[in-house]
C-alpha cells in the first residue's frame, strides 16, 4: 500500500475527511487489538495509519482555522 500524499487529502470534502480520520482510528483500533492477540502480520501498517490521521486531521485543522480566519474578516468589514 503507497502512502498518500496530502494534495489527495486535499481533494476531499470536509465531511470525506471526517469519514476517513474515523476508518483510520478504527483501523489504528484493529491494529492494537491483533498486536495485543499475536496476529499481527505487518507492523510497517502502524507508521502508515498513524502517517494517515496525522494528515486528516492537519488539513482538517488548516481549514477550521482559514474558516475562522475568513468569518473573523467578514465579521471586521461590517
Amino acid at each position: 500500500m503507497a502512502l498518500s500524499k496530502a494534495a489527495d487529502i486535499r481533494k476531499l470534502s470536509d465531511q470525506e475527511i471526517a469519514e476517513a480520520i474515523l476508518e483510520a482510528k478504527r483501523k489504528l483500533f484493529d491494529l492494537r487489538f491483533q498486536q495485543a492477540t499475536r496476529r499481527l502480520e505487518k507492523s510497517h501498517e502502524f507508521k502508515h495509519t498513524k502517517r494517515r490521521i496525522a494528515q486528516l486531521l492537519t488539513i482538517e485543522h488548516q481549514r477550521q482555522r482559514q474558516a475562522a480566519k475568513e468569518k473573523a474578516e467578514a465579521s471586521k468589514e461590517e
